[in-house]
């Protein structure tokens, strides 16, 4: 039992850095990619913004781990033959980018109507307008949607041990397999999860009070 734990422990040390790497990079590009086509169904007309929600909503009616076996396994058929951590790192970032998408969207629909026609009565520009009106009155609303979606990625990021992705949940359960101690490697890798979500809670909070901060100041 005790070996199991410290087989689990070391796992846990090669797998950790790959499921952090690949969860980050998803989010910035989950978020990016989110905010893009959240604000094309804001501000576009319907040409632009009907096909996008179409798109969203696929993405978001398709369970995550059906889309890794689509990315994966089905690309190369397709001509999109990806190595499993960059198919991981793309499948993640896509099904966020979905989610993030309609956070911002909410997001900008929160705006009061009379702040953007100031704005325009003030012949600021629509970049303008995101950057200096929208994007400020908007922050502290989406952000525990934002900090919730970042908690539900880094939990995704155990299904990417099904296409092979040396991550926390591929690395551990290698060693439960190898030593049948399925309940102490089990118990090892529910811990870990656990302690990065709390520590990406605690984050979110702390960005909530600089920002609520910097809004009064």
């Amino acid at each position: 039992m005790m070996q199991a734990f410290i087989d689990s422990l070391w796992a846990t040390a090669r797998g950790l850095p790959v499921t952090l790497a690949i969860w980050l990079a998803a989010v910035v590009a989950g978020m990016a990619l989110g905010f893009l086509v959240g604000a094309l169904r804001f501000f576009a007309p319907r040409l632009v913004s009907w096909p996008l929600a179409a798109l969203v909503e696929t993405v978001r009616g398709v369970p995550f781990l059906v889309q890794c076996f689509l990315l994966y396994f089905g690309g190369p058929f397709v001509g999109i033959d990806l190595s499993p951590v960059m198919a991981g790192f793309v499948a993640l970032s896509v099904y966020g980018a979905a989610y993030f998408s309609e956070v911002f969207r909410a997001g900008f629909n929160a705006v009061p109507p009379g702040q953007l026609e100031a704005a325009r009565l003030l012949g600021l520009s629509r970049p303008a307008t995101v950057w200096r009106i929208m994007l400020p009155v908007m922050a502290l609303g989406v952000l525990p949607a934002l900090a919730n979606l970042a908690v539900i990625l880094i939990k995704e990021t155990a299904v990417l041990s099904i296409i092979t992705v040396p991550e926390l949940t591929f690395r551990v359960q290698g060693v439960g397999t190898s030593t049948f101690a399925f309940a102490e490697t089990t118990l090892v890798l529910a811990l870990v999860y656990w302690g990065l979500v709390e520590a990406t809670a605690m984050l979110a909070r702390a960005t909530e009070r600089r920002i609520e901060r910097a809004l009064a100041a």
